[in-house]
């Protein structure tokens, strides 16, 4: 079985073409540098609207399988930020413990990472996590939170994601 994994990237403006989305392409460089399971990334660059958002999730969880969906984008105070919005009406579970600590995480690179309204959930099999949108802290928040990424798609019943522990460690607990 092929592990599937998402990647949305909520920009107006990568969307329309203004300029190139280097933050679903960091995202794809981490999961590489993360994880030995090979894996296929399901990619889609869609605008700022919440219905798109939303819809882009219900199709790569239900129809796609992916077990991870990583979105970027649209997690600030702006009007049209509403990546949290989309990830808690799609989901039946929030993980709020995600948000925090990568709020925390950011706070101590920069003052204004108060903003942030990034959330994770989960859908079924699929654990969605919202990440901010540029590079630099998608890679800080994804170190933070990753070691407890595989064990949370072990306990959806997802697949055993296996990791490059010379990368990153997943904590899993020991078997009894």
């Amino acid at each position: 079985m092929t592990i599937r994994i998402g990647i949305i990237t909520a920009s107006d403006r990568a969307s329309a073409g203004v300029y190139e989305d280097i933050s679903g392409k960091a995202i794809i460089e981490t999961m590489n540098d993360y994880l030995t399971s090979s894996f296929e990334p399901v990619y889609r660059v869609i605008p700022d609207e919440q219905a798109e958002i939303e819809k882009a999730m219900i199709e790569l969880a239900d129809k796609e399988g992916c077990c991870l969906i990583v979105t970027t984008g649209g997690t600030g105070p702006a009007l049209r930020d509403v990546t949290p919005e989309a990830t808690e009406a799609v989901c039946e579970k929030m993980m709020p413990g995600f948000g925090e600590l990568m709020r925390q995480t950011s706070l101590q690179y920069v003052p204004t990472a108060i903003l942030s309204r990034q959330t994770a959930g989960i859908r079924g099999k699929s654990l969605i996590i919202n990440l901010p949108g540029k590079p630099k802290s998608i890679r800080e928040c994804l170190d933070a939170v990753f070691p407890a990424v595989p064990y949370c798609i072990d306990l959806i019943e997802g697949p055993f994601l296996e990791c490059n522990e010379e990368v990153m460690k997943p904590f899993r607990p020991k078997a009894k």
